[in-house]
């Protein structure tokens, strides 16, 4: 039976949890259970904070689990990337007082607060900087530089508007961009891990594409399919009229409106869009 490790609460839950059903797995529908079984699909679902995923899966106690990028570094443990999920994505940055640094190299000597400290340590290691301190708070790290408590902070970076309020500012490149992504141990392979990454890679693309259909004459199937390449090649079938065919073709979901508006300045007419529930790859 495989064993899956699924955020309990936080921005990742509910976006784990849909993405799960959608790959055809049983899901709660109470936020308190903590432990759920799937006997259809042979898996169980353990229900745990974001930030331990990492550890249980890298000390092998589960198989896979669903957290975040800078949890899985930050957590320093036998666990591996195994598919990025396209949700919940972040940025990490180093910010300090305005005007007090420009890059990384400053931070030389200096007290670092954030909540990542494994994932902040194996970066200035690479980078070759050895700060004072790393400081590890549990959160509102903003507030560690004025409290004296660091000269610098290492956080998670959306808008900046939390740190212009705080009279800093970022610097230096980004230390980390992170999203969902399923992790498993080392080396584990096993059948159920490798059906649950197709299922996830199906909803991913399922996400992201649309089906198109549309006629168009046949000596404008080449212009018409350069528009449409579609993942390998669009289906081209004929239609009762010879002088006709019907094509269908996988659409990126971003440019379906443009790509219909082609198609019809071209000469195609019929054009219809469907969404896509589920696909393998």
């Amino acid at each position: 039976m495989l064993r899956v490790a699924v955020p309990n609460k936080g921005s990742l839950s509910e976006a784990a949890s849909s993405m799960l059903s959608e790959a055809g797995y049983r899901q709660r529908r109470e936020g308190r259970e903590l432990v759920m079984l799937d006997p259809e699909n042979d898996v169980e679902f353990f229900f745990l904070r974001p930030r331990d995923i990492a550890v249980y899966v890298g000390q092998g106690t589960l198989d896979v689990g669903i957290t975040g990028r800078d949890l899985l570094i930050d957590a320093e443990v036998e666990a591996e990337e195994l598919l990025p999920l396209g949700f919940a994505a972040s940025t990490f940055r180093f910010a300090g007082p305005a005007g007090e640094f420009a890059s990384v190299d400053q931070l030389e000597g200096r007290r670092v607060a954030t909540s990542y400290d494994g994932l902040v340590r194996t970066y200035l290691a690479d980078q070759g900087v050895k700060p004072a301190r790393i400081v590890r708070l549990d959160g509102a790290v903003e507030s560690s530089v004025r409290l004296g408590v660091a000269d610098a902070i290492a956080d998670v970076v959306e808008t900046g508007n939390t740190l212009k309020a705080a009279g800093m500012e970022v610097f230096g490149d980004p230390i980390l961009q992170s999203e969902a992504v399923l992790i498993g141990r080392k080396g584990h392979v096993m059948p159920a891990i490798e059906v649950l990454i197709r299922r996830l890679t199906g909803v991913l693309v399922a996400r992201k594409y649309v089906l198109m259909d549309y006629d168009v004459r046949k000596e404008l199937v080449e212009q018409a399919s350069a528009l449409t390449p579609g993942l390998e090649s669009p289906t081209v079938s004929p239609l009762r009229d010879s002088e006709w065919v019907a094509v269908r073709s996988m659409v990126p979901k971003r440019e379906t409106n443009r790509v219909m508006d082609e198609l019809y300045d071209l000469g195609a007419r019929a054009i219809l869009v469907s969404s896509i529930h589920a696909c393998r790859i």
